[in-house]
């Protein structure tokens, strides 16, 4: 072959080489939002272990995008950053227009919003929290922010509000005595109070709900979305994702077998119906 029919050839496979897409450059990418529950380190720690499973066994790559507090997080959602989240705060009138679809949950027990003190403190009715310092995770948490601020401003107890950028960070200010109580998700607080071996007196609860949504926007095909939905429930039916959540749970004091299961959304009408009868603040 003579050394211009090589330099052709060469050429032609280059060519070749570059219009054939690898697997690496075919992976769709989408950004993973779930609401700040605890620490930005916890936050991590707990889901990029899941989500790297589900990236690998749906074909569709996840990353964790989370801000530095709840109400950030959500912006990243409502501002259309992100693709997928875990959230509650979406089931606003305004928000569903948004198009987020529920695909699924976490199996969890039933949560209630709280209003808590330290189980020492000398306050043992709500009533005395009138003109006190109460620290919430941030105005955009349903269960911990707008439940228990609503029932006290139907009581007509008039408070602080302190935000304390998730859960973990409004319970430490209860116990360093910079609030007098926090309004809060039992969830996380009955999590809180193991780790940090605290005890709370609970004032008040809410009805039970259910634990948040995993939501898809509407911008994800629907192959894709089916795909990651598929395989965060798979989890349960596989010994690698049932370790990977076992593992995940202890670190965030779950019950080891708070795995995810399938959801329409149906699940999901208290949160929806909470917001017909709200203050209009916290709608």
């Amino acid at each position: 072959m003579s050394f211009l029919k090589r330099i052709h050839s060469a050429v032609a496979t280059l060519v070749l080489l570059v219009s054939i897409p690898t697997a690496a450059q075919t992976v769709n990418t989408y950004s993973f939002s779930p609401v700040n529950q605890h620490g930005i380190n916890l936050t991590a720690a707990y889901w990029n272990p899941i989500i790297n499973y589900v990236s690998e066994k749906s074909g569709v790559r996840l990353t964790l995008k989370i801000g530095r507090t709840s109400a950030d997080t959500t912006s990243y959602v409502l501002a259309n950053e992100v693709e997928f989240a875990f959230t509650n705060h979406l089931f606003s009138p305004e928000r569903q227009q948004l198009g987020w679809k529920v695909f699924g949950r976490r199996k969890t027990p039933a949560i209630h919003g709280q209003i808590v003190v330290p189980a020492e403190s000398a306050i043992t009715d709500i009533a005395q929290l009138a003109g006190q310092a109460v620290a919430f995770p941030g105005p955009e948490a349903l269960v911990a922010y707008k439940m228990p601020y609503a029932h006290l401003l139907s009581r007509n107890i008039d408070i602080q509000v302190v935000f304390g950028g998730n859960m973990d960070g409004a319970l430490g200010q209860l116990f360093s005595g910079k609030v007098k109580a926090v309004g809060g998700n039992s969830q996380l607080i009955e999590g809180y109070t193991r780790r940090e071996k605290k005890g709370v007196r609970i004032l008040w609860r809410s009805e039970s709900v259910h634990d948040l949504a995993l939501m898809a926007s509407p911008s994800v095909p629907t192959k894709d979305a089916q795909a990651v939905a598929d395989a965060f429930i798979g989890m349960a039916k596989d010994p690698q994702g049932m370790e990977i959540i076992q593992r995940a749970s202890k670190l965030i004091e779950l019950p080891v077998d708070a795995y995810f299961i399938a959801s329409n959304g149906s699940e999901y009408g208290a949160y929806i119906n909470f917001y017909k009868n709200a203050p209009a603040q916290l709608r």
